[in-house]
């Protein structure tokens, strides 16, 4: 059984991870760390497993876990990997909900339990094996703020020990609109509208809105509450033949919505690195795969505009940047829209107006392979949309 594991990152999750991985008990080997930082500049990593060269990893692995943040990196670490026979397990929603359905079906590639798409789909599956019919995937924020000072973001930042693109984009609503993109992509799940509908809740029972949407559709719903008061984690609105007909059996009823139509099932953690290793095991066995973002997705993330960008303007990165956030859109729809992953070393040729939706003619991308893979999907998807 392969027991070799190669990590595609150093940040925090990644550190973690190789703490994780090089614990006796799990028995998995770390073997190779890869970052495109100076060797001589990473801290928390042992020097020794330290490379630039992607090469190097793949040759020392058989199964690579890819955390590297960036969707355009991401995307060249996993298709080398994919195309050397390694399996490959990712913390990346960013690269799945952009690149990630070029890989569907190329060999063992999957999201991580840990973060909050991966819990939907764990809760998802014990859920479906007692019986329940999952109405709606609701993710949970503690707070939002769509165009946050830069001078909070650099506090938090460092007090959280994270990186400030993932700060902001925690905080300005861009990782919970790619989140639930990717978990409606990948579980099958209806967007009610665009950027989502969100709400603010005082308690997680207040939610019988997002179950009658659902039930209204004919289909699950994937959204997010804002609710101080919830624990950080992920919950899915669902209903239950046998357990529905039990009106007065208190254990069931406590759980429910405040109308009382629907079973609040709530994960109320993510433990983000800790659980990685769960999926590292379920990739050493060949188990099933957790979650994918579907051959054929119907969903995207767009970048809009925080504040007017000016025609010859570069843009270092849109993701987690103070000048654009992310929102979720249909593909199908908006088959212009530029990804906000896509949008790194760009230069703008037209002005864009604040709340204004980026698209192709407005800026001026890199050639990348993650560009071509989108192009592809792009094309897949609206061929899919003409055909239906």
């Amino acid at each position: 059984m392969s027991n070799r594991v190669g990590i595609a990152g150093t940040g925090l999750i990644a550190r973690q991870v190789a703490r994780c991985v090089s614990m006796a008990r799990t028995g998995l080997e770390l073997t190779r760390v890869l970052t495109r930082r100076p060797l001589d500049s990473v801290e928390g990593m042992d020097s020794a497993l330290l490379t630039n060269d992607l090469d190097d990893l793949l040759e020392r692995c058989d199964i690579v876990f890819e955390c590297t943040g960036d969707a355009i990196h991401g995307t060249e670490v996993v298709d080398r990997a994919l195309s050397a026979g390694r399996r490959v397990v990712t913390m990346n929603s960013e690269l799945h909900v952009t690149t990630g359905s070029a890989f569907v079906g190329r060999g063992y590639f999957t999201e991580s339990a840990g973060d909050q798409p991966g819990c939907f789909a764990e809760l998802r599956a014990e859920a479906e094996e007692m019986g329940f019919d999952v109405r709606a995937f609701v993710n949970i924020k503690g707070f939002l703020n769509l165009d946050p000072p830069e001078s909070d973001m650099r506090y938090w930042s460092e007090k959280q020990e994270l990186a400030l693109e993932q700060t902001v984009s925690f905080t300005d609503g861009t990782k919970i609109q790619i989140e639930q993109a990717f978990v409606a992509n990948g579980l099958g799940a209806d967007l009610l509208q665009e950027g989502l509908v969100g709400g603010d809740v005082v308690d997680i029972a207040d939610t019988d809105y997002l179950g009658d949407a659902a039930v209204e559709r004919g289909r699950p719903v994937s959204d997010y509450v804002v609710c101080p008061s919830a624990p950080p984690g992920v919950l899915v609105l669902a209903s239950h033949e046998v357990g529905d007909a039990l009106v007065g059996y208190r254990a069931y009823s406590r759980i429910k919505t405040r109308a009382g139509k629907y079973f609040v099932l709530v994960r109320p953690f993510h433990l983000c690195a800790l659980e990685v290793v769960k999926s590292l095991h379920a990739a050493q066995q060949g188990r099933p795969i957790l979650l994918d973002n579907g051959k054929t997705p119907r969903y995207g993330v767009a970048a809009v505009a925080k504040r007017a960008v000016a025609a010859g303007q570069p843009v270092s990165h849109a993701l987690g940047s103070f000048e654009f956030r992310g929102t979720a859109v249909s593909i199908a729809e908006r088959p212009d829209h530029v990804p906000i992953c896509l949008i790194r070393n760009a230069r703008f040729v037209r002005e864009v107006a604040p709340g204004q939706m980026v698209t192709f003619g407005d800026v001026e991308l890199p050639e990348s392979k993650a560009l071509d893979f989108y192009r592809a999907i792009r094309q897949r998807v609206l061929r899919a949309a003409a055909a239906a």
